[in-house]
C-alpha cells in the first residue's frame, strides 16, 4: 500500500536502482559460485596429476636397476626404505603404502601431524576392488580445512596390484582466497561507478519520462469551469503522451463550450428569477393603490366638508406604497451592487457599537473581548453587515417570547470573529440549505435578500458566515473575516 503512493517518477528511480543493485548481486553470486567449482576442480585435478606423478616415480624405483629386491607386497618396505622420503619431498606430499589387506606398510615423514590409520576401513577396500578405476577419494573437514585422501592400487610390470598407495592431500586455498577477494574487491568498485552513475541516469530518466506527465497533471489540477483554460502545448513526447495531451487539449475545447452556455444559461436564468420577484413585489404595492384610487373616485364628493381630510388620507396611503415600492428598487439595487473593497484599517468594536447605536430596543447586549481589534474593512459595508444580521435576529423572536439578542466581537488567530445570537424560533431543518439564498424567507414581509446581501459581502473579503441553530431556543450567527 505504501508503494502505491509514491509516484511514478520515484518509482521508476527506485526500479532502476534496485535494478542494478540485483545484478550486482547476482553476478557476486555467480563468480563465488565459479570460484568454488573451480576450487574443487582445481583440487581434484591436482590431486589426480600428483597422483599420476607418484605412480610413475614409484614404479620407477620397483623396476630401476638399483632394486635388487624381488617386487612384491612383502619387501615393498624394504624397497622404499630409502626412496620414499625422496619422493615424498620431491612431490611435496605424504605417501602412504598398505597391503592389499589394508594393513600399513610404509609412511614417508608425516608434516600434517595427524595420525597415521594403521589398517584400512573395508569400505576403502571394497571401494578400491569393486570399482573400475580401482580408486577410491575419502574427502572430510578438519579443524576448518579441507582433506581428501586418494586410495589406489600400485602394481608390478604385470599389472598386479602389490600395494596401496595412499595419498592425504591438504586443501590449501589462500591463492585462490586471495584471487576471489581481489576480484570481489575491483567488482565491487566497479559496481559502485557504475551504481553512482545508475543514480544519476535513473533521476534524469524518471524526470524525462515523468516532465510531460507533471505538466499534464498541473494543468488538469488547474483546470476550471469558471475560468479560460490554458491548453498543454509538450514537444518531443512519446505516442501515450501526445495521445493524452491531445484528449486534454480537445476536453478543454468542449469545456470552454460549455461554460460559455452554462454562463448564458445562469444568466437568462437569473434574470427571469429577478424579474419574477421584482414584478411580484412591485404587484404587492400596486394592488392597493389601486383600490385606493377607485375607492376615492367612487366616493368623491366636491361638497363634503370632510374632503380635505379624506384627500389627505388618501394622499397618505398612496406615499406609503410609493415608499414602499421604492424600498423594494433599493434593495434589489444594494443586493445587485457589490461592495467595494475600500480596506480602510478601523476598529471593530468601535463601528460594531456605531451600528447598534440605531437600535433602541432594551434587549441588544453587546459584548467584546477587547477594547480595540484592528481590521481592514470598509466601515459602511461592516455596519450593512451587523444592521442586517441584527434586524434578521429582531424579526426571528416570535411576539409572545422575551426578546434577546448578544452581539460578540472576538479575535482568533489571525482572525476577526463576530457573533450575532437570538433566542428566536430558530431554522426547520429543511430550511438550512437555503438560509443565504436570494429571495428566501421565511416572513410575511421582506424579499430575503438580507442575509444573501450578507453574505456577498463578506465572502467579497475573503471571510465567512456560518449559523447554528436549535429550534425554539434561537441562531447563532458567526461571520469570521481576516484582519489584514
Amino acid at each position: 500500500m505504501k508503494l502505491k503512493k509514491l509516484s511514478l517518477r520515484t518509482r521508476i528511480f527506485l526500479a532502476m536502482i534496485l535494478l542494478v543493485l540485483l545484478a550486482s548481486i547476482l553476478i557476486s553470486a555467480v563468480a563465488i559460485f565459479q570460484y568454488k567449482e573451480e576450487r574443487q576442480d582445481y583440487h581434484k585435478g591436482r590431486l589426480e596429476r600428483k597422483e599420476e606423478n607418484i605412480q610413475t616415480h614409484l614404479k620407477r624405483v620397483l623396476n630401476g636397476r638399483q632394486n635388487t629386491w624381488e617386487v612384491k607386497t612383502e619387501n615393498i618396505p624394504v624397497i622404499f626404505k630409502e626412496e620414499i622420503f625422496n619422493v615424498a619431498d620431491i612431490h611435496k606430499l605424504q605417501i602412504n603404502l598398505y597391503d592389499l589387506e589394508g594393513e600399513l606398510l610404509i609412511s614417508s615423514k608425516y608434516e600434517l601431524k595427524r595420525d597415521i590409520a594403521t589398517c584400512l576401513d573395508a569400505e576403502v577396500l571394497n571401494s578400491i576392488s569393486n570399482t573400475a578405476a580401482h580408486r577410491f577419494v575419502d574427502k572430510h573437514r578438519e579443524n576448518g580445512e579441507i582433506f581428501q585422501s586418494s586410495y589406489t592400487y600400485l602394481t608390478d610390470q604385470r599389472f598386479k596390484p602389490i600395494a596401496i598407495l595412499n595419498l592425504p592431500y591438504l586443501e590449501k586455498d589462500d591463492f585462490l582466497t586471495k584471487e576471489l577477494e581481489e576480484f570481489l574487491r575491483r567488482i565491487a568498485y566497479a559496481y559502485m561507478l557504475v551504481l553512482l552513475m545508475g543514480i544519476v541516469i535513473a533521476f534524469l530518466l524518471s524526470k524525462y519520462i515523468t516532465k510531460s506527465l507533471k505538466t499534464i497533471s498541473d494543468k488538469i489540477n488547474a483546470t476550471r469551469l469558471e475560468k479560460r483554460n490554458e491548453k498543454i502545448e509538450v514537444s518531443d513526447t512519446s505516442e501515450e503522451i501526445s495521445t493524452l495531451v491531445n484528449s486534454y487539449n480537445s476536453m478543454i475545447d468542449e469545456l470552454e463550450e460549455s461554460a460559455v452556455q452554462l454562463a448564458r444559461s445562469e444568466r437568462e436564468q437569473a434574470w427571469r428569477e429577478m424579474a419574477k420577484q421584482v414584478a411580484h413585489e412591485i404587484k404587492n404595492p400596486l394592488t392597493p393603490m389601486r383600490l385606493t384610487v377607485q375607492n376615492f373616485q367612487r366616493k368623491f364628493d366636491a361638497t363634503d366638508e370632510k374632503i380635505h381630510s379624506k384627500l389627505d388620507e388618501y394622499s397618505k396611503t398612496l406615499i406609503q406604497q410609493i415608499d414602499t415600492m421604492s424600498s423594494i428598487a433599493s434593495a434589489f439595487s444594494n443586493f445587485a451592487k457589490m461592495p467595494a473593497q475600500q480596506n480602510e484599517t478601523l476598529n471593530v468594536v468601535k463601528i460594531v457599537k456605531l451600528a447598534l447605536d440605531i437600535f433602541n430596543e432594551d434587549y441588544i447586549f453587546f459584548t467584546a473581548d477587547q477594547k480595540e481589534i484592528i481590521a481592514k474593512f470598509d466601515r459602511t459595508q461592516l455596519i450593512r453587515v451587523i444592521t442586517n444580521l441584527v434586524k434578521n435576529g429582531i424579526q426571528a423572536i416570535p411576539e409572545d417570547q422575551i426578546p434577546r439578542i448578544v452581539i460578540n466581537v472576538g479575535t482568533q488567530d489571525n482572525n476577526v470573529i463576530v457573533t450575532v445570537a437570538d433566542n428566536g424560533a430558530g431554522v426547520a431543518e429543511e430550511n438550512m440549505g437555503k438560509v443565504f439564498e436570494p429571495k428566501f424567507t421565511t416572513k410575511t414581509s421582506g424579499m430575503g435578500l438580507g442575509l444573501a446581501m450578507v453574505k456577498n459581502i463578506v465572502e467579497t473579503y475573503k471571510g465567512t458566515i456560518t449559523f447554528t441553530s436549535e429550534r425554539d431556543k434561537g441562531t447563532t450567527f458567526t461571520v469570521t473575516f481576516p484582519k489584514e
